[in-house]
């Protein structure tokens, strides 16, 4: 290769990246990502602090990633440049067995965790009614059958054993319901939450260790409401190349109340709102999607009231709940700052179940206020 050559490519390779990072600096930047389902990097605020911890860099780097141009593109190409390599991950997502993606589940601080069941067990002392604890497992630790050989990811089963086995709480063998029926479809192939199927399974499993009768499956006509859903892992994966999921449902919409309370204050709400299955963020479909609380009321009015502290893979239960409970609300603790006993107080509250999953439970920083 000449030097005339060298200098060249140089340039090229110069021009265009300088040509990215022109158009990257002239678009107008996005707040939120369809495709991802998140919101994107804030221009990172400069501060002393935020030089000296790192974090200004850090904050830089993740909103430069963030918005430069092309990046869906850039994203699915480093993708297909790693299955053909031969690698079996990109950006923490495994390819899996069956046209899968698997989230890489990396182990928790196990102090943040003994922090959380204190939280957990704080809440069994303040409240006069019965507390039930369930963490819901992730498919790499149901499906690990379908993960490459070797994948590393964390020991959930084990990890939620010693949990389960710390706390005064009343536990909910979720893990147990799941992996008996884990040739099932019970997680999205594409998305970290269980299907309803999943979910089904997991409300079996939280009637039973209320001591109430579990639900029959038999009982239920399945519907397929959409076969087109790309979920999270879809998007943060860039994998193009499996076939999208379908949601199903089994539990009719109607005969049912259902209270959002997207911005504090009270809107008429739906077990289903079938204009996000037009809208990337399909899972949404369930509920509405995130918010502080939502309060559903059946026709069971002899039926106890149950208050399930979640994330968002109840948003997919709830329907189940309806058969069983007079009441169900949904608080979710990232957006709801409201004393929990007082709220057991205030709705003459029969029980309350912490549910999670095992990731959402692991890194949420809101868990201490299950111990007001």
């Amino acid at each position: 290769m000449t030097k005339k050559y060298s200098i060249v490519l140089t340039a090229l390779f110069c021009a265009f990246i300088g040509g990215i990072f022109l158009v990257s600096l002239l678009l107008p930047k996005k707040e939120f990502s369809q495709l991802e389902n998140r919101y994107l990097q804030k221009p990172p605020e400069l501060s002393l602090e935020s030089l000296t911890d790192g974090q200004f860099m850090e904050d830089a780097e993740d909103y430069v990633s963030d918005h430069i141009a092309g990046r869906d593109f850039w994203v699915a190409a480093k993708a297909w440049s790693e299955r053909l390599s031969g690698k079996q991950e990109n950006n923490g997502v495994y390819f899996a067995k069956d046209d899968t993606l698997i989230n890489r589940v990396d182990t928790p601080d196990p102090d943040k965790l003994d922090r959380d069941m204190s939280y957990v067990d704080a809440l069994a002392g303040n409240v006069s009614v019965p507390v039930y604890f369930g963490l819901i497992p992730t498919a790499a630790a149901i499906w690990s059958d379908k993960l490459p050989a070797g994948a590393p990811t964390a020991d959930e089963l084990d990890i939620i054993d010693r949990l389960y086995f710390s706390t005064g709480a009343n536990t909910v063998d979720v893990a147990g319901a799941l992996a008996s029926h884990k040739d099932e479809p019970i997680y999205y192939r594409t998305d970290h939450h269980w299907t309803s199927l999943g979910a089904f399974y997991g409300a079996n499993a939280l009637l039973e260790a209320m001591g109430m009768e579990p639900l029959d499956l038999s009982n239920y006509e399945k519907a397929t409401v959409t076969d087109d859903f790309n979920g999270t892992i879809f998007s943060s994966s860039g994998v193009r190349w499996v076939k999208p999921d379908q949601i199903d449902t089994y539990v009719p919409g109607d005969g049912v109340k259902v209270t959002s309370y997207f911005t504090g204050q009270p809107q008429e709400g739906s077990l289903y709102v079938d204009s996000y299955l037009e809208v990337k963020d399909k899972y949404s479909y369930f509920l509405g999607g995130r918010q502080p609380l939502c309060v559903i009321e059946t026709e069971h009015t002899d039926a106890p009231k149950v208050l399930i502290i979640r994330d968002s893979y109840s948003d997919s239960l709830a329907p189940f709940l309806t058969e069983r409970f007079s009441e169900i609300h949904l608080f979710d603790p990232r957006d709801n700052l409201t004393s929990v006993k007082g709220y057991v107080e205030e709705h003459d509250i029969d029980a309350v179940a912490v549910l999670y999953s095992f990731s959402n439970f692991a890194s949420d920083k809101n868990l201490f206020l299950l111990g007001r």
